[in-house]
């Protein structure tokens, strides 16, 4: 799919994207499909880190996970694009391929330990328990995992990571294709510290965030407001405000078949809500 047709509007050669991890990852994988060429990339540890990377200039645009069909929404990603004021311009489904890897000539019994992201072990946790004597380690990221493993000769530990790591950094993949559930995708967000503006006949998915009074029916009103405005929800996550207790925000994903129906939605939900705010307005790339 030919996602970004406004691709020169949005992107140029010159400009950097922010990845959560390193090269070989998923985040880097989405950023090669999404822009559809070899893109210039911010090799980022954290998710705080990629933010930094987009508020500081250092990178135009960046790629950031959202949430899992098997682990669910990434709450504190959210979190993140709200509370820094970036705007969601994009998404990218990836059908998530997980490996368990390690140097050429180790075998399964030759594994005490295995490392990778926390998010990758969730998902391969069926697999995992059929060896309760390997130590499972938690780590920033896949890939820098298979990486370490090839320059530090790591004898007896594994890593989770794609196939593309395994290759990149000429590791033997032990067994393939180990996440539990075999259609697990994964939605990552494409964020920018300014808009980009899309035509509203283009545009057909919304993410937005509501707080609203810790009232009887409060939430139940906006949802058929929401249902009468013909808007399909997608998600929706609550976080309550630790600052005023009783208070939650709610972040939400909708998707529309007609602009007006949205717009329309959005002037009642600025009425009904304590406190509106649009997090992104981009073309529904899952249809």
């Amino acid at each position: 799919m030919n996602r970004d047709f406004f691709l020169p509007n949005f992107y140029k050669m010159d400009n950097k994207i922010a990845i959560q991890g390193i090269k070989g990852s998923f985040h880097h994988q989405i950023a090669q499909e999404y822009y559809e060429q070899n893109v210039m990339v911010d090799e980022c540890m954290s998710f705080e880190e990629l933010v930094d990377s987009l508020l500081s200039g250092k990178s135009d645009q960046a790629v950031m996970a959202i949430e899992n069909s098997i682990a669910g929404p990434i709450i504190p990603n959210y979190a993140l694009i709200d509370k820094n004021n970036l705007h969601i311009i994009g998404e990218h489904y990836l059908k998530i391929h997980q490996n368990l890897m390690a140097l050429k000539g180790q075998k399964m019994e030759d594994i005490t330990e295995v490392h990778s992201h926390p998010m990758a072990i969730l998902q391969c946790m069926d697999f995992l328990k059929k060896y309760p004597n390997i130590k499972l380690v938690e780590d920033k990221d896949t890939a820098e995992t298979a990486r370490r493993i090839q320059e530090k000769q790591l004898k007896g530990i594994a890593a989770i990571a794609s196939k593309t790591a395994a290759e990149m950094y000429d590791l033997e993949i032990l067994a393939p294709e180990i996440q539990t559930i075999k259609n697990n995708m994964t939605r990552f967000v494409i964020i920018k510290k300014e808009n980009s503006f899309v035509p509203a006949n283009e545009i057909r998915r919304a993410s937005i965030k509501f707080e609203l009074d810790h009232k009887r029916g409060s939430l139940a009103a906006v949802l058929n407001a929401m249902s009468d405005c013909k808007l399909n929800l997608t998600k929706i996550q609550s976080l309550p405000k630790i600052e005023t207790p009783w208070k939650y925000s709610f972040f939400v994903d909708v998707t529309f078949e007609k602009y007006e129906d949205y717009a329309k939605a959005k002037s009642l939900l600025v009425i009904m809500a304590e406190y509106f705010k649009v997090l992104g307005e981009y073309k529904n790339t899952k249809e």
